[in-house]
């Protein structure tokens, strides 16, 4: 009879799924959470708006310096994830951790508008150079360990392991603030120069001939090279629907994540007489919701595919923030856990789709780095249109129209992935070989 298998009977073959992690690969994840914890715990969130306002400076120009921080942020993620690409992704991460410590001391050494503009700004900087190179270094270190089933894991650990710090930390803000004022904006850089640390030990992967003798050739061709790199991502967006498709899919989950949290949240708790003192305790239950969920990615299964997934999850998330519009006050909080928690599931899954479409030798952290800046443009727009709606009363109707064009364009962007080229397809069970074996020996 012929039975499939997936390798030859004494090889070593491909690492099986669920395999044990090589020491390597185990350093690598480890460093990884403490890395995306340290870069990634920003103490002053919960206050920076206060904090400012008491250094003098008006909502205009809080508000001014929040959009210039947006604008620089897409200016910078070209060139940021063309750099990861040319010094490599480890090397970035410790520039980016450089940046971030410092962007963090530039509020206690100027407390002024021109110090929280130079602190948005190196923000941004140190974001941008960390945010495709670190998904990147995961993604290539897992996969020349052999290990790279488990690069959805680990992605979604380590976000669940930042969130779950953000909760413990966020409360101790005020009390520290009490002993000494600057001390948020203190611990986001001491947190920032622990990253850097992880980055220092972070291990280098083992670079293949090809890589090798890319990399050589990306040293000795100059400044050029820069602009060759851009243009070789946009030429493999260009070529590549089935990419270019799932970057926009994801352009729903980071948007509506992004606005509910930052913009809308607090605008949705008091539209229902949740008291401002109560808003802590309501962000903190939503991050504890998504840290889970970005911890236990798997627990979605495998009957739809992960491209579905994330359409599903973009769906759920969009009625979630429409059915908050229909109950009340606990409805509401109920609501903005479920959506936090399917945040946490989409994130990793989307991160991962993205990563396994980039093409074997295409510049992988500039190709996140164009993710990134389609994510955040489109976010800015959304900021726009939310901030009309607001400021005409219309918060009810922001929601529902949000879940009506999610749902349009998921609809229609499964129509087009479905016909997309490219798209992988499920390889049957006898593949990729078949082994002859005797019924007399194997009943």
């Amino acid at each position: 009879m012929i039975r499939p298998f997936s390798g030859l009977r004494g090889s070593r073959g491909p690492r099986a799924a669920g395999a044990p992690l090589t020491p390597r690969a185990r350093r690598i994840i480890r460093l990884n959470n403490g890395f995306q914890l340290l870069f990634n715990l920003l103490w002053w969130m919960p206050v920076f708006y206060a904090y400012q306002r008491e250094a003098g400076l008006s909502d205009g120009q809080i508000f001014g310096i929040q959009s210039i921080y947006y604008v620089a942020f897409c200016l910078f993620e070209i060139p940021t994830g063309m750099v990861a690409d040319r010094i490599g992704a480890r090397n970035c991460l410790r520039a980016g951790a450089v940046v971030m410590t410092a962007a963090n001391l530039a509020p206690v050494l100027a407390p002024s508008y021109t110090g929280f503009l130079v602190h948005f700004l190196a923000i941004a900087a140190g974001r941008s150079l960390t945010s495709g190179a670190a998904s990147a270094y995961l993604y290539d270190g897992l996969a020349a360990e052999g290990a790279g089933e488990h690069y959805l894991k680990a992605e979604g650990q380590a976000r669940a392991l930042g969130l779950a710090a953000k909760v413990l930390c966020w409360p101790l803000v005020g009390p520290l603030m009490a002993v000494a004022h600057p001390t948020p904006y203190v611990l986001s850089a001491a947190s920032a120069a622990g990253s850097l640390v992880c980055a220092l030990v972070l291990p280098r992967h083992a670079a293949t001939g090809h890589e090798r003798r890319d990399r050589a050739s990306k040293t000795s061709s100059g400044g050029l090279a820069f602009l060759r790199d851009a243009t070789t991502a946009l030429r493999c967006v260009w070529a590549t629907p089935w990419l270019a498709l799932l970057m926009v899919q994801g352009v729903a989950v980071f948007t509506l994540s992004r606005i509910c949290q930052v913009n809308l949240f607090q605008p949705v708790l008091l539209d229902h007489g949740i008291p401002e003192g109560s808003h802590g305790g309501v962000l903190a239950a939503m991050t504890v919701a998504e840290a889970v969920a970005s911890a236990r990615p798997q627990w979605l299964g495998k009957r739809l595919s992960p491209v579905a997934w994330v359409s599903l999850l973009s769906l759920a998330m969009a009625a979630a923030l429409a059915g908050s519009t229909l109950g009340g006050p606990w409805t509401v909080v109920a609501l903005l856990c479920v959506f936090a928690a399917v945040t946490g599931f989409a994130y990793p899954l989307q991160r991962k789709l993205v990563n396994d479409a980039i093409p074997a030798g295409a510049p992988r952290a500039t190709l996140l780095s164009v993710e990134s800046i389609v994510d955040r443009a489109v976010c800015a727009l959304a900021a726009v249109a939310a901030g009309a709606y607001l400021s005409a009363g219309r918060l009810d109707a922001l929601l529902w129209h949000s879940a009506v064009v999610t749902g349009v364009v998921m609809l229609v962007l499964q129509l087009i992935l479905r016909r997309a080229p490219g798209r992988p397809r499920k390889r049957p069970k006898e593949e990729p070989a078949l082994e002859l074996v005797t019924t007399a020996g194997n009943p």
